[in-house]
């Protein structure tokens, strides 16, 4: 298995990786995706995305189907992606991914945190440069009639990295520039895309000591508690 499998199998085990936050996320990324194509699924693929991602975080329909009627109103404020990059303490790199309706606010917000614990809020192309940026599906198992060999040979003009059997069904990375085209090539073979996303995963992680660790922890959850926040990534080598 590569590094995406043991980076995927690592976050499985840790508790920020599943926050109670969820819903909220996937509604902001349902406006951004409404604001950005339209409401409707069939032609707007990146909202497709969103609800399949919802539906696999057990999302109810009618939350969906709310935050979709609600994106549509001019005054549903929209919503801007912002990176920012830091040093938590030790040397431990950190990349956020926000979604902010008042860049000043999240700005203030992610400072504090940064201040608060020790670390360091930097420049844009401070850290984002440790970090690959991939895109990952999953897919029905039942859907997939050819064996993991075969499959990586049919996505090969993908540029995929990794396609392993995990217990929620076939995962695939890839470079986050093929996510359209791979999205497309499941959906035209009739296969059911369960979930789907983006990561940015670290090229090299350092390992610490259990209280170095502890002092990270303690910057990731501050950061993750933050509303404007929609994913942490960061270098540090996460034990399975």
């Amino acid at each position: 298995m590569g590094r995406a499998f043991e980076f995927r199998k690592a976050r499985k085990m840790k508790r920020w990786s599943a926050m109670a936050k969820t819903f909220t996320r996937i509604g902001k990324d349902i406006v951004m995706a409404v604001k950005e194509s339209g409401p409707n699924a069939e032609t707007n693929s990146r909202l497709r995305a969103v609800i399949q991602n919802a539906k696999a975080a057990n999302m109810p329909k009618e939350n969906v189907e709310r935050a979709i009627k609600k994106a549509t109103d001019k005054d549903t404020a929209n919503y801007k992606e912002v990176l920012f990059e830091g040093y938590a303490p030790h040397g431990i790199a950190i990349l956020l991914e926000t979604a902010t309706d008042n860049n000043n606010r999240t700005v203030a917000n992610v400072r504090a945190c940064f201040n608060k614990c020790d670390g360091n809020l930097g420049t844009s192309g401070s850290v984002v440069f440790m970090f690959d940026h991939t895109c990952n599906f999953t897919i029905k198992r039942e859907d997939i009639t050819m064996d993991m060999e075969d499959l990586e040979l049919e996505l090969i003009d993908f540029e995929v990295e990794e396609v392993f059997d995990d217990e929620e069904g076939i995962i695939i990375y890839a470079p986050f520039e093929q996510f359209g085209a791979i999205q497309s090539f499941f959906e035209e073979n009739n296969a059911e895309i369960l979930s789907s996303g983006f990561e940015r995963i670290p090229t090299t992680t350092t390992k610490l000591n259990e209280a170095q660790q502890a002092d990270v922890e303690k910057l990731l959850e501050k950061l993750e508690e933050d509303d404007d926040v929609q994913n942490v990534h960061h270098s540090m080598l996460m034990e399975q």
